[in-house]
């Protein structure tokens, strides 16, 4: 399975992004599809997941200003990206979970400028 991220860029602080990550085939909603980010200098951090059937979990940094979704359907995983920040700049990757089973996609970088 490959994963296919798009929607990086380059936004003023405030601003908003969509991030969308699409699976070469079709992804069972007991996967979990979420993103990580890694900021330079900085460890990696999960940033958002959702399993079918199941709420979607945050991380506390972006609680409240990142929408994850998911349309089964096209085995596609959304990240709307709301009231960016500059510490919101980093490399975002999507990855597709189940069990022991990870596929990534390639990272997409979100740059926010102050």
């Amino acid at each position: 399975v490959q994963l296919q991220a798009s929607g990086g860029g380059l936004v003023q602080a405030g601003g908003s992004l969509k991030l969308s990550c699409t699976a070469s085939r079709s992804i069972s909603r007991t996967y979990t599809m979420g993103w990580y980010r890694q900021a330079p200098g900085k460890e990696r951090e999960l940033v958002a997941s959702l399993m079918g059937g199941q709420l979607p979990t945050y991380a506390d940094s972006v609680s409240g200003r990142f929408t994850i979704s998911r349309d089964y359907a096209k085995s596609t995983v959304t990240l709307q990206m709301d009231f960016l920040t500059f510490e919101d700049t980093a490399v975002y990757s999507c990855y597709a979970k189940y069990r022991e089973i990870v596929y990534w996609g390639q990272g997409t970088k979100v740059t926010v400028s102050s």
